[in-house]
């Protein structure tokens, strides 16, 4: 899989998010200013919480285009002997099911499909990503997720 490839597909999709939350907002904009919202006595809070909503939208979009930023200024390093960031992570879990991170900056949670691979954007904030940081190939990893104790090893780096 080519990372470069891989960074052009999550910049797509950050993109898309991107449209999704300025159309949410332009939705929750139209909702807080319409006449229909106009409060008809002093408990109709229908216009107020229709601005909360936009307001929160609008912290969305200014998050998406922070995360398009970010991405855009990434730089995509050659392969490595540990995990960093910009790194393209193959784990195996104890069933051998293979699973597929992008160590990135923002945006974790972020899922994309590159060439049949759905691979997820990781940050190092997440438990995950800040156990992978710094591992090698081979590397096993134990963590501790809701109570529940999983265990990973390190299949690949790119």
């Amino acid at each position: 899989m080519n990372k470069s490839d891989l960074h052009q597909i999550i910049l797509l999709q950050l993109e898309q998010n991107l449209l999704v939350a300025q159309a949410a907002t332009q939705r929750a904009i139209d909702a807080a200013t319409d006449e229909e919202t106009v409060p008809e006595h002093k408990y109709d809070t229908l216009a107020l919480e229709a601005s909360y909503l936009a307001h929160g939208q609008a912290m969305r979009v200014q998050e998406c285009e922070e995360d398009i930023r970010v991405f855009k200024e990434l730089v995509l390093r050659e392969a490595s002997d540990t995990v960093v960031m910009a790194s393209l992570v193959t784990v195996a879990n104890e069933e051998n099911e293979r699973k597929y991170f992008f160590i990135g900056p923002r945006a974790g949670g972020v899922s994309v499909d590159c060439q049949g691979i759905e691979v997820s954007v990781l940050t190092p904030q997440a438990p995950l990503g800040k156990a992978l940081l710094g591992r090698q190939v081979e590397d096993e990893i134990e963590l501790a997720i809701n109570g529940i104790t999983v265990y990973y090893e390190v299949m690949d780096i790119a």
